[in-house]
Parts: structure tokens; sequence; C-alpha cells
């Protein structure tokens, strides 16, 4: 496998530099300067990837060219703005990038509660606590109907949250959910994020995977001619949040997303921690039955609860089993080899990790994104595919 590692740009606190004694040998960036919805200039694509190559790296994936919500809801001007996007996917490929990573979520993107949850050993992880999100919900923002979307007790017990929390924790509570985070698609506040919510939920699951696939049958066939793969990010978490409709969050989602629209350019991306915030997934089972299909891979892991709550975990210490999923990951490309296919080693980056001592006062720090969090994620990860390919 590839070891890849997301880098946020020029601004980011962590080099390039870092970035490559860290071991990694591909970047995993996106120009998320140019507004979502406009074309990606070939001129700014190629300075970018000048830039990571002259620090002795490739640009492996592009994660992401954001999925303007106007083209989510087939409204305003989506067809403009698809138009915008099969540009910058031609781009992409004159340039002589690969992978292009995406997701299909409605209004809110990878989505957590608690950006610093302490773990027994005092370091800081990411979590998704859904008492605290049903509070927010139902009884900060208020939105209509909330409360239909949830069981009596989850409501009671979120009420009583509520009433225990001050001011201060509100607010950051509402600042984690709707403010965005790292690599997400910009922010909202009450009135804004109510509005587009209610857009989406009139949608519903069969409108917006319908748009999906309309979408996919548009894009596609340039990808194919421009040498590209797109590969879709699952929603993160895995179920629907604000009771918006949610379209990759399962196995069954991703083998309807494949027939839809079958072509070597219409592929997944496997971020273990999304599926695998959902028991009902068996990741070991999805590589095997999509392994020609993932076009790249995020390896984190998390510890599921009953509620849907999570938090993400070491990523060798979590309810996902991570050694038996890189192994099936390593088997599909001894696949890829014998077949003589090209991209046979699939781009994998760790993903997020815990926030330590050394950098919890580091202001610079995105949320999941430290250095040195990432650094002993990628270290475990490197050693399971060592040991593993020394065995076969």
């Amino acid at each position: 496998m590839q070891e890849t590692w997301r880098w946020f740009g020029p601004n980011d606190a962590i080099s390039l530099q870092s970035i490559q004694q860290a071991g990694a040998s591909g970047i995993v960036s996106s120009l998320s300067e140019i507004p979502t919805g406009e074309a990606w200039p070939v001129e700014a694509i190629t300075d970018r990837k000048k830039t990571i190559e002259d620090a002795g790296l490739s640009w492996s994936v592009i994660e992401s060219i954001p999925v303007h919500n106007d083209i989510k809801t087939r409204s305003r001007d989506f067809q403009n703005k698809i138009e915008n996007y099969k540009i910058s996917i031609k781009n992409v490929g004159e340039a002589g990038i690969s992978f292009v990573c995406y997701n299909f979520m409605p209004v809110v993107d990878w989505t957590r509660t608690n950006l610093n949850y302490t773990l027994p050993n005092a370091s800081q992880a990411l979590r998704f606590e859904m008492t605290d999100f049903v509070a927010y919900d139902v009884y900060i923002l208020k939105r209509e109907n909330a409360a239909e979307n949830y069981e009596h007790k989850l409501l009671e017990k979120a009420k009583v949250r509520l009433d225990a929390m001050s001011t201060s924790e509100k607010q950051r509570l509402e600042k984690n959910i709707i403010a965005g985070l790292p690599g997400g698609e910009g922010s909202y506040n009450r009135e804004s994020i109510r509005i587009a919510i209610e857009e989406f939920i009139v949608l519903g699951v069969n409108g917006l995977r319908k748009n999906l696939f309309m979408f996919l049958q548009e894009v596609v066939p340039v990808a194919e001619a421009s040498g590209v793969k797109l590969c879709i990010h699952p929603d993160d978490p895995p179920f629907s949040l604000f009771g918006l409709p949610r379209v990759v969050s399962t196995a069954d989602d991703a083998r309807e997303l494949l027939q839809a629209v079958p072509s070597s350019s219409n592929g997944l991306t496997l971020c273990t921690g999304s599926y695998g915030a959902r028991g009902d997934n068996d990741l070991i089972k999805m590589v095997e039955e999509f392994g020609p299909s993932i076009h790249f891979v995020h390896l984190r892991n998390v510890k599921r609860e009953q509620d849907g709550s999570f938090y993400e975990s070491n990523h060798l210490d979590g309810d996902n089993d991570m050694i038996g999923l890189i192994d099936a990951l390593l088997n599909e490309e001894q696949r890829r080899k014998r077949k003589g296919e090209t991209h046979c080693n699939i781009p994998m980056r760790p993903d997020h990790g815990h926030l330590m001592a050394a950098e919890e006062n580091n202001a610079d720090v995105k949320p999941g994104y430290s250095y040195i969090g990432r650094l002993k994620g990628l270290a475990e990860l490197r050693g399971v595919i060592f040991a593993l390919s020394a065995q076969r």
C-alpha cells in the first residue's frame, strides 16, 4: 500500500518536510481556496503539484473536489456546477493525478460532538455522542419535528444533558456540529442550517440517491476519458443526522452505486472509521466484494456504543479488525498484480490521530489532524503491513 498523508496546503502548520520524515511518500490534498462549485484551473493544480513534488513527494489523491449542494438537490444553478466539476476532473487528469475522493453527504460533512474527548492516558480523541447531538438538534437548534426522529428515552436523556450544560458548553457543541471541521465544506448558522436541512428532508433517500446517480452518469465518462478514478467517501457517521437522508452508509449502498454506473472510474473510498461506526458493516467482506473498486483507503478505528455513539480509538485497538482488514487489502493488491493491472498499490492514509501532551497547547493543530497522533498511527499500520507482507 502507498503511505499517504493529509496535507491542507501551504498554510498547513505541518510541513511537507515533516510529512516526508514521517515516512509517507504520497500527499492527499485539495485546493480548498477555490469556492465549492467553481472549476479548478489547470494552472492552480499544476502549481500545487509542483510544490509537492519539489519536496520529494507525489500528489497521490485529491481529497476532495467538493460537490455543491445545488448538485445534490439538482436545484438552482446545478447544471452549470456539474459542468464546472467536469472541467475540474479534466484538468486534474491533464495534470496527471489519478484519484479524486469526494462525498455526497447532505448539509453537514463529517460530524463530531466532542473534539477533545479525554482517554484514560489523558490524550484526546474525537467523539460523536448521540445524547449531545439530540440535545442540540431538539432543544438548541429546535428543528421542526426533530423529536419525531428519536425515541422517548433518548429525548429524556438529552433534556437532562441539556440542563446540565453551561452556556459555553452549548456554544462549543454548536460550533463543533455546524461551524465546519477540517476538510469539510463550509459552515452554517442556525437559520441557514434549518433551511438547508428542510430542503434535503423533502428530497428523501430515494431522491438523494437518484441525484447522486444522475451526477455520476454525467461526470464518470469525463473521468474515464481523463484517466481519473472517482472514489466516494462514505457518510460520517453512517446514519441519519437531523433527519437527513444518507445514501453511502452500508454495503448495500455501495453495491447500488457501483451497479448504477459500472465503470472503473466509479469507485469507493474505504473509510474504515466511517463504515466501521456501524456494527452491521463487515469491512473485510466489503473488501472482498468491492476490492477492484476500492481506489483509496482511510485507516482509523472506533469504539462503538449501543446508541450510535462512538469515539476514535487507537488505530489497532477498536471494534474493527484492522489486521484482518489490511490483510484483505493486501490480497486485493496481489490480485491486481497477478492481473497486470495499473494502480496495484492502494493509497492509504492514517486517518485522524489522538492529540497528545506534546501538542495539546498548540493552537495550530486541527481537530483529528495532530502530527504526533497520526505519526503514531502510521507507524502502527506500517508495522502491520510489513509483518503481513513478510508472510506472503
